[in-house]
């Protein structure tokens, strides 16, 4: 099959129109749908960004009294604009203007930590920035720096936002433990699976991220010296296999607990419950 030679204008120096490279005038010569994984990619990452964001703003059904049922999106709610019960950490701040969220405190740490993920950074970059956006297929960029000038350089934080979303992992567990209530003490209800379930997914897919994994085993030159370490990095390596599929199932735990809180503190629905 014969192509047309690559004109100088669209020649680059990296790339699939590189020096050295077949010269070939098409974007690819792919003829299966390689395009679609892209696209689902960029669909779901956009609806979550949609919800989250509305709701992060709306102020209302985030907070259940009778259950202490709290919504990832508001937790730690540490302002005096909370309603009340929701703040378990006290108010030190005062009320917020409305176009500042509840939950502003933590909302920019965990979209931080998302954003600079290992596995994130492949889902974006190829289905946003088709940088590129799939196997044999040349992207429109003509020129590559990597991740060593703003605002891509800011991927290399990515272990500190780690340290940060564990602490946001045990506040959202201190939520899970609260969860266990009823009017008369000690319950469960359906809320309580939701949200202890989350919190937990939320932790395995935390720990599963590529920054832990270096930290309990990284620099380590004998596992014989160190057993309780090496037995910790072999338990974040298994997870570590499954880190795409917790960072997408963590999206829908979320949006699925957000959800239903909202059904709950609306009055919407009411809580079926187990125990209490």
């Amino acid at each position: 099959m014969s192509a047309a030679p690559v004109k100088a204008s669209e020649s680059a120096t990296t790339g699939v129109f590189g020096r050295g490279r077949a010269a070939i005038a098409a974007r690819t010569l792919r003829n299966d749908r390689w395009w679609l994984p892209p696209l689902v990619t960029v669909l779901g990452l956009a609806a979550f960004i949609i919800y989250a964001t509305i709701r992060s703003f709306v102020r209302t059904a985030y907070w259940v009294d009778s259950y202490h049922y709290l919504t990832p999106f508001y937790s730690p709610c540490l302002s005096a604009s909370c309603v009340e019960g929701s703040s378990h950490f006290g108010q030190p701040i005062g009320h917020l203007p409305m176009w500042i969220p509840l939950g502003f405190l933590v909302l920019p740490f965990l979209l931080l930590f998302r954003l600079t993920c290992y596995y994130y950074r492949k889902a974006y970059y190829r289905s946003v920035w088709m940088s590129p956006p799939a196997c044999a297929v040349a992207e429109p960029h003509a020129k590559y720096s990597g991740e060593t000038k703003l605002p891509l350089i800011i991927q290399n934080a990515h272990r500190y936002f780690f340290y940060i979303a564990v602490i946001i992992s045990v506040i959202n567990t201190y939520d899970a433990v609260i969860s266990f209530h009823s009017g008369s003490g000690f319950g469960i209800g359906l809320g309580t699976v939701i949200i202890t379930a989350n919190a937990l997914l939320l932790w395995a897919y935390t720990l599963s991220c590529h920054s832990c994994r270096h930290i309990a085993g990284g620099r380590l030159k004998h596992f014989s010296q160190h057993p309780v370490r090496y037995r910790f990095w072999t338990v974040v390596s298994k997870l570590n296999t499954r880190h795409m599929q917790l960072a997408w199932t963590t999206l829908g735990t979320l949006v699925l607990t957000d959800f239903y809180v909202m059904l709950v503190a609306s009055g919407t629905i009411s809580d079926p419950r187990l125990i209490g």
